[in-house]
């Protein structure tokens, strides 16, 4: 890879409003191309808003949902790439010509459009089709591969997207602040975020503990450290259909160690240079060249007969009693 400059944007989005979401997507990339970012990340469905999709009946999604890459809001996300002279990235709903919805993540550049990734693990809405493979492309010297949210849950997703020879992960997210089976996660109260100007160390208190940074640090590191790759995680901050949202957007190198973190209680930017003797250097550079794929025949194994993969979040058991899978 080269030496590269990346930023990984928060702000809350508003469910429904593409014009409002794109507003602020452009305003932030004009932020992070004045401190001369390369690319710039946004989160999961952060055109279209994310949780109340959970709400909505298929007419209900499949008129929030567009095409891609035909569709105007890549379009537009294609007019802030021209306009600020960096590659854009940000989630949405897609419908594809056969109808079928998938919750989709677009790469644009300057030059027009990229990529998509559709994510693989899927479960806001049952109307939802889950992607149908990982998604890695070069751009201008640097291969990076896409994983959305859930799809970061699995470490062979990440395994396989660094063995395709992705360099840099793209993990947008809606996460954070939900309950949990897990000691002291759960949600946040909606008072706490509509205070925050007044109180915002109970605010930060919340974020920073086990119900948001806390848990990402169980994980999120992990990944970068055992594969030898760069994450750029996104995620939105503030109101998300009934829930809030901790953004902690932040940028991680191969070893593991946070590079940029955001910090603010509303939209803000990490930015940071990504370099290539740091993922060279990576001890999970080693690990790949150690691999013994002839031992691994049970990770490949075939789910039991009549066995379909279940995806389901640990905050779903709030609104249901029966046991995770």
């Amino acid at each position: 890879m080269r030496d590269i400059r990346i930023a990984t944007a928060q702000f809350e989005h508003l469910d429904g409003d593409k014009a409002a979401n794109l507003a602020r997507i452009r305003d932030l990339t004009r932020r992070a191309a004045s401190e001369g970012a390369e690319v710039v990340c946004f989160h999961e469905c952060a055109i279209s808003g994310y949780t109340f999709l959970q709400s909505l009946d298929r007419d209900g999604l499949a008129s929030l949902a567009e095409p891609v890459p035909k569709g105007p809001s890549v379009a537009a996300l294609i007019e802030i790439a021209r306009e600020f002279r960096v590659v854009v990235m940000a989630g949405l709903v897609e419908i594809d010509a056969e109808g079928r919805l998938f919750n989709s993540y677009a790469v644009v550049s300057p030059d027009g459009f990229i990529a998509c990734h559709r994510k693989l693990h899927v479960f806001i809405s049952p109307f939802l089709s889950p992607g149908p493979g990982y998604t890695v492309f070069d751009h201008d010297g640097v291969r990076f591969g896409i994983l959305t949210c859930y799809d970061n849950n699995l470490p062979e997703n990440a395994r396989a997207t660094t063995l395709l020879g992705a360099e840099v992960i793209i993990a947008p997210h809606v996460t954070g602040c939900l309950p949990s089976t897990m000691p002291g996660r759960g949600s946040v109260d909606r008072s706490l975020w509509d205070n925050r100007h007044r109180d915002p160390s109970r605010l930060r208190l919340e974020f920073q503990g086990p119900k948001a940074r806390g848990w990402l640090m169980r994980w999120l590191p992990a990944r970068a450290w055992e594969n030898g790759v760069y994450y750029v995680f996104s995620n939105p901050i503030g109101v998300d259909g009934d829930t809030v949202k901790p953004g902690l957007s932040m940028i991680l190198d191969p070893h593991g160690e946070i590079l940029a973190e955001c910090h603010a209680l509303g939209d803000d930017l990490a930015i940071a240079l990504l370099t290539a003797e740091t993922f060279d250097a990576a001890s999970g550079r080693r690990y790949l060249n150690a691999r013994r794929p002839e031992l691994y025949e049970a990770i490949t194994r075939p789910h039991p007969k009549g066995h379909q993969p279940i995806t389901k979040p640990g905050w779903s058991l709030a609104y249901d009693s029966s046991p995770p899978s």
